[in-house]
């Protein structure tokens, strides 16, 4: 039987740059996961995902999501693929967010470029939008997209011709504790490696229930595609950014139409809890009367478009949104990498390579993703 180096158990995002790290190190790995990279059920599956510098007070995420973005870029010259499409990201509130004067404060010192903008000047700039609730906005203008789904893949695809070898097999959960040699996969099979990464998403609390069940907890979101007017470019780029609506309750957020799959939103609360393997991916009869009329007030355009497109995903959140990445407590040659928590997916190369370099190299590590730091009563505080 062949021993690996690496097993990296889960191919989204965050599996998928954590083997590339590795196996650049000159490793041998091997990757696994259940239903494919970037599946359906996955929360690295669907069209996009937003990638933005703008993390309120948070420096740790903005000097991630900065380090992430020249990753992505590298990557998608590459390979040849636009995954990265800069729409710029704008953020809309009013001046008593702290939030944003947290956020504009930490891109100033980061040396990121953004434009502030008073109300009329987001009504004069996008006048397809209706924000009365809205007094002032901030414009990251070089971030924006990501092609998710093609992205997890065309990663995947290019690990595989680079020496990575990828089984679509679900893993079981290990037992015991000490040193893991193998694991079982569910043909039957036995993977045998050196180091395990588990980077299974909402899965992960069902792999390790003792110690993650109520620590990461898996939730139903529901997204909408809206097919705009015939022959309208106003919802496609660069007459539409990606932008957060965060003056309103329900946090809404929305992706520009790319390659016409239509104009993206939703929002950004959390649902109830979810299971990733069996739960019923149709959205809400509940949920469309709500999106209607957050249109009829706000994207008067779309208050009667046709929805072209749904799709029910799932954010694991941790009990802050931190991530999870660390060592298993009961096994000292496996490691977790969770709790993408809704904003996870652009992190994706500055996790894999942090990662990588906790195990290759004995780097320091963040306190705030530790499995000590996380506790069992949410309280989300990055958002």
């Amino acid at each position: 039987m062949k021993t690996y180096d690496f097993a990296v158990v889960g191919a989204g995002v965050f599996g998928a740059w954590t083997a590339h790290f590795l196996r650049k190190s000159g490793a041998s790995v091997i990757l696994l996961d259940a239903y494919g990279p970037a599946n359906s059920r996955a929360s690295s599956g669907g069209e996009t995902r937003v990638i933005r510098m703008g993390y309120g007070p948070d420096e740790l995420y903005t000097r991630w999501a900065m380090r992430s973005l020249p990753l992505w870029r590298e990557f998608a010259a590459r390979t040849g693929r636009e995954i990265f499409r800069q729409t710029g990201v704008l953020w809309l509130s009013d001046d008593a967010d702290v939030y944003l004067n947290s956020l504009s404060s930490v891109l100033a010192q980061a040396g990121i470029e953004r434009e502030e903008l008073k109300a009329e000047d987001i009504a004069r700039r996008w006048p397809q939008l209706r924000f009365h609730d809205v007094a002032r906005g901030f414009l990251e203008p070089n971030s924006g997209l990501l092609l998710a789904r093609e992205a997890v893949q065309t990663l995947v695809k290019e690990l595989a011709k680079g020496g990575v070898e990828y089984l679509s097999v679900a893993a079981e959960a290990p037992s015991g504790g000490g040193t893991l040699a193998q694991i079982k996969t569910g043909t039957g099979e036995s993977i045998s490696a050196g180091t395990f990464v588990f980077s299974c998403g909402p899965w992960l609390p069902k792999i390790f229930p003792v110690l993650l069940a109520e620590r990461i907890f898996p939730t139903r979101q529901e997204v909408f595609f809206l097919g705009a007017p015939s022959g309208s470019a106003d919802f496609r780029p660069p007459k539409m950014p990606v932008w957060l609506h965060r003056t309103h309750a329900d946090l809404p957020y929305a992706l520009p139409d790319i390659e016409g799959r239509g104009f993206k939103i939703a929002f950004d609360r959390h649902g109830e809890r979810f299971d990733p393997d069996t739960g019923t991916r149709v959205v809400a009869e509940s949920s469309i009367d709500r999106l209607r009329k957050y249109l009829q007030q706000h994207i008067p355009a779309l208050e009667h478009a046709p929805i072209i497109e749904t799709r029910v995903c799932q954010y694991e959140n941790t009990w802050n949104g931190d991530f999870l990445i660390d060592r298993h407590p009961q096994f000292e040659n496996v490691w977790i990498a969770g709790g993408g928590s809704g904003h996870g997916f652009k992190h994706g190369p500055a996790l894999g390579e942090y990662l990588s370099q906790r195990i290759l190299q004995g780097a320091p590590r963040e306190p705030r993703f530790s499995l000590a730091a996380k506790q069992t009563a949410q309280n989300r505080a990055v958002y």
